[in-house]
């Protein structure tokens, strides 16, 4: 027995996530049994980033650690439904412990522990209480790499896809927008750094304008406009 406790992580693919697992991990007060990530079915893209299936276990496997995924669909699986199912395997494992690399959205942090807490699985948040400028202070000195791969339209235009997460970068950051992409500004792929065991080479080939619905609390239904990379593997 090595005393850690057991947890998942759950795996975005962008740059907090990878700073949060690596965090993590230096820390070595858990033992990150497997990363979460859930995964369009009919794409076979991660539901928030877009990134391909492929992609994501290159990712696992150059960090080490197994991807586990699970798959939503329209049709045929809810994210409660996916997610129950994960918690129910997990706990199988011994997970105690689910970590995300959230920083300041209060609301999304209650919502994970309003669903995790009751299953006996307690939320870890390594990033949590840090403004976005620290948290992007912190992510250019672990080395980590990272380049945007999907931005909302209105906020950042298409010119911003394919930029590396530097120094030159945030200095084109227009006024008001989040230098993390806190507000869902822009998206990332982490491809290189301490955390990974190999570097993943992947290009860009495309970027398409995407239009996402979403339902507010207030059951409205809001349209927003990305610019979406479609990434390969080189």
């Amino acid at each position: 027995m090595n005393g850690r406790k057991k947890a998942v992580f759950n795996w975005s693919g962008g740059k907090d996530s990878a700073l949060a697992l690596q965090k993590t991990l230096q820390e070595n007060e858990f033992e990150v049994v497997s990363l979460l990530t859930t995964i369009n079915e009919e794409t076979q893209t991660s539901s928030l980033h877009s990134i391909p299936l492929k992609l994501l276990l290159k990712q696992a496997d150059s960090i080490g650690i197994p991807l586990y995924t699970v798959s939503l669909s329209r049709d045929t699986k809810t994210y409660k439904e996916g997610m129950t199912e994960a918690i129910k395997h997990f706990k199988k494992q011994e997970v105690t412990h689910f970590i995300f690399g959230d920083i300041f959205l209060a609301d999304v942090k209650s919502y994970r522990e309003s669903k995790l807490n009751p299953l006996d699985i307690e939320v870890v948040e390594p990033l949590w209480g840090k403004t976005s400028e620290e948290i992007c202070n912190d992510f250019l000195k672990s080395g980590i790499k990272a380049k945007i791969i999907v931005t909302q339209a209105d906020k950042l235009d298409h010119t911003f896809i394919g930029k590396e997460i530097n120094n030159d970068f945030l200095k084109l950051l227009p006024d008001g927008i989040d230098w993390c992409g806190e507000n869902g500004e822009y998206h990332t792929f982490s491809y290189d750094g301490e955390l990974f065991k190999t570097k993943i080479d992947f290009d860009i080939t495309k970027i398409n304008k995407i239009t996402y619905d979403f339902k507010m609390d207030t059951e409205e239904i809001k349209s927003y406009d990305y610019w979406q990379a479609e990434i390969f593997l080189s």
